[in-house]
């Protein structure tokens, strides 16, 4: 019995007619490109997230430069980012005209925390990305009181956390953003936030796909100038944008799959609690941890665990997939030389590289393929 690391396929099947129908539609329309489709998922992305506006763009990664890029960056500008997260975080803070500011992480969530920012905070610090790393949100009202005292914008790295929460514990929240029970959404806990609708996410598409939430209108505005050459009014351009539109069809898979994110996301919810459970006697393994206050949504199932390659190699000799999220920090990148990151800078960071191992926790995954992965790695560590 195989275990994939994710298995779309599954997933697919198990909505086959309600996605055909939905791009039956589209194609009936002959409506691709932005429109009602795209509009729609706007809407209800921003009621999901309980924020104003929501953009639809073409990629995570746009997702981010759009908003960074709206910002209006000045030479010498610095935006400080985790150096434990996936590339296209600080490719668009490059991108956009910024200097990256590499942070380190806190050794329990792998999440920077406001210590962490602070520590390599300049006074040309214009804004700071927390990455909720894994499908678990950084810890945001530290982090959101430090830098509006300072005078910089956060960006929500929320491309892997579509559905997360945690409980705000104070009165400075965004407006409207807190639910009557406590919890604020990622996406909603900054000024702006960056989702991925990229197809290994929670909610992911039949392709590229992004999605940025804002509180501010002008930033919002901003943000869907840029995605279609910097203006509104075709042929008139208020600024230097891009081409970064949304596609119809795109949009009315993940309007489908939406109404089924709460339901999958329980399940992942529910694989992990019997990974914490199986894995709980292996001294060799320390699973993940969610922060107090948090509603953790996997998008990755990361632990960290002893002689990673070699246990890596024995499941993947028993048909088990696993993956490593990351295994170079950013600050050592050679694009990033010019930066004078070196080895030993950020060593939080570094550890988590030679240690993190990811594990199957889609939600088609089930019981019985879950368990023959806790007992392949029993019986490596035995």
């Amino acid at each position: 019995m195989n275990v994939p690391l994710l298995d779309l396929k599954a997933q697919y099947d198990s909505i086959r007619a309600e996605v055909e129908e939905a791009i039956h539609q589209v194609v009936e329309s002959q409506y691709f490109i932005l429109g009602p489709e795209v509009e729609g998922l706007e809407r209800e992305i921003a009621g999901f997230l309980q924020v104003p506006h929501a953009v639809g763009c073409a990629s995570g990664t746009d997702a981010l430069l759009l908003p960074l890029k709206a910002l209006d960056p000045q030479p010498g500008e610095e935006v400080i980012l985790p150096a434990f997260t996936f590339f296209a975080t600080a490719g668009a803070v490059w991108n956009a005209g910024f200097t990256p500011v590499f942070c380190d992480i806190d050794p329990v969530t792998f999440n920077v925390t406001a210590e962490t920012v602070e520590a390599v905070w300049t006074e040309r610090t214009r804004a700071v990305i927390p990455v909720h790393l894994f499908g678990q949100m950084a810890p945001m009202a530290p982090i959101s009181a430090l830098a509006r005292a300072r005078g910089a914008v956060v960006v929500e790295d929320a491309a892997q956390a579509i559905g997360a929460r945690q409980r705000w514990p104070g009165p400075d929240a965004p407006e409207g953003a807190v639910s009557d029970e406590g919890w604020i959404m990622a996406g909603a806990a900054g000024d702006v936030g960056a989702f991925s609708f990229f197809p290994t996410k929670n909610l992911g598409g039949f392709g590229d796909g992004g999605m940025v939430s804002a509180h501010d209108d002008e930033l919002a505005e901003r943000v869907a100038k840029l995605r279609v050459h910097g203006g509104r009014q075709m042929y008139h351009h208020e600024m230097v944008g891009t081409n970064s539109r949304l596609d119809a069809l795109q949009a009315a898979v993940l309007r489908v799959k939406l109404r089924h994110l709460q339901g999958w996301t329980e399940v992942r919810r529910q694989n992990a609690c019997r990974y914490h459970e199986g894995l709980e006697e292996v001294e060799q393994v320390t699973p993940p941890s969610t922060l107090e206050g948090n509603y953790h949504v996997y998008n990755q199932y990361t632990l960290r665990v002893e002689e990673r390659d070699r246990l890596r190699e024995h499941l993947s000799g028993k048909g088990i997939g696993s993956g490593v999220y990351y295994p170079k920090p950013l600050h050592l990148q050679e694009c990033f030389s010019e930066l004078g990151g070196t080895e030993g800078e950020l060593p939080v960071t570094e550890q988590a590289c030679r240690e993190v191992m990811s594990l199957p926790i889609f939600p088609e995954l089930g019981e019985d393929r879950l368990e023959r992965v806790v007992e392949e790695i029993r019986e490596f560590y035995r």
